[in-house]
């Protein structure tokens, strides 16, 4: 059998193009299984799991949670919310707690870049990151690009746009790196105020006029405004950034070709989306929430056989 090449999924910039096409293809098997009567296998029933949360998420956890219990590993859920990080606890010292009561694995979600990474040096369980600030999510970026390659045919070859808030976003970045690997064009379009500086020596194309990315691509990934991770004010307001970036049906039925549109979620409708625009048949939002569950249910039996 196929192995990974690494023993942590810490983000895209660490794996090859052979470890996705590994989890893509071990994500079509459990995709079959989701789509049965009974949606369960016993592939990591000896497995526990912890989802350790010091950031706020709905969709990551449950979807993670789902993968978890559909492969029947023992799954504990912690929230830094309601635990003794608020007494002042340090990171190493939760995790450590958690791992003595014998845990095989973490998936991990925390507001500082490269928290896993400092963790993954420090203990034995294979770690997942599930958003490390503003740096990676890598399971999502997987998850796009395998909705792209179920709807296209493959990635290779395709231009994915990728509009909104590119300074704040982890899936941005890891959306870059993944389909880059995969062979994709990738261009990235937003107010200058929300590109980073360095975006170009990634080698992506940049482009500020939104009518004019959806016109070059076959892909737009839909980003949403991150007012929580903002400090200051990077547009004059909401209204403002709709007027220029919104994309409606109006807007996606005036081009000359079909695109697919896409959105991580949650959807702020009427600010980057219309509703119009994310209930169109352009949209694949929903078909990207269900091969969540797939593509991290590939993740977690993968990593499980790293040991």
């Amino acid at each position: 059998m196929q192995e990974l090449s690494v023993r942590h999924l810490l983000g895209i910039k660490d794996i090859t193009p052979q470890d996705i096409q590994l989890i893509f293809e071990t994500a079509d098997n459990f995709k079959d299984v989701l789509n049965r009567p009974i949606k369960k296998v016993p592939s990591l029933r000896d497995i526990t799991i912890a989802n350790v949360f010091f950031e706020n998420s709905t969709r990551t956890r449950l979807s993670f949670e789902l993968a978890e219990k559909r492969l029947s590993a023992d799954v504990i859920n912690f929230s830094s919310s309601s635990s003794s990080v608020k007494k002042g606890e340090t990171l190493l010292d939760t995790v450590n707690n958690i791992l003595a009561m014998k845990v095989d694995m973490i998936v991990m979600r925390h507001s500082s870049p490269g928290a896993p990474h400092f963790l993954s040096k420090h203990i034995p369980a294979n770690i997942v990151n599930a958003g490390d600030g503003t740096h990676e999510h890598p399971t999502q970026a997987l998850l796009d690009s395998f909705s792209i390659r179920e709807r296209l045919g493959e990635v290779a070859g395709k231009k994915v746009v990728i509009i909104g808030d590119i300074l704040h976003s982890r899936v941005a970045l890891s959306n870059i790196f993944a389909l880059q690997k995969q062979g994709a064009e990738v261009m990235v379009c937003g107010p200058s105020t929300l590109l980073p500086k360095y975006i170009k020596q990634l080698g992506v194309k940049v482009e500020l006029d939104v009518r004019k990315a959806l016109a070059w691509c076959d892909v737009a990934n839909v980003l949403r405004i991150q007012l929580e991770r903002q400090q200051m004010k990077y547009f004059p307001s909401l209204r403002e950034y709709t007027l220029y970036y919104g994309i409606d049906k109006k807007m996606l039925d005036s081009l000359d070709k079909e695109i697919v549109l896409m959105h991580p979620g949650p959807i702020n409708r009427g600010v980057e989306l219309s509703s119009d625009a994310a209930d169109s048949h352009h949209s694949i939002i929903l078909n990207q929430v269900e091969n969540g569950v797939a593509i991290r249910m590939a993740v977690l039996y993968l990593l499980a056989q790293k040991g």
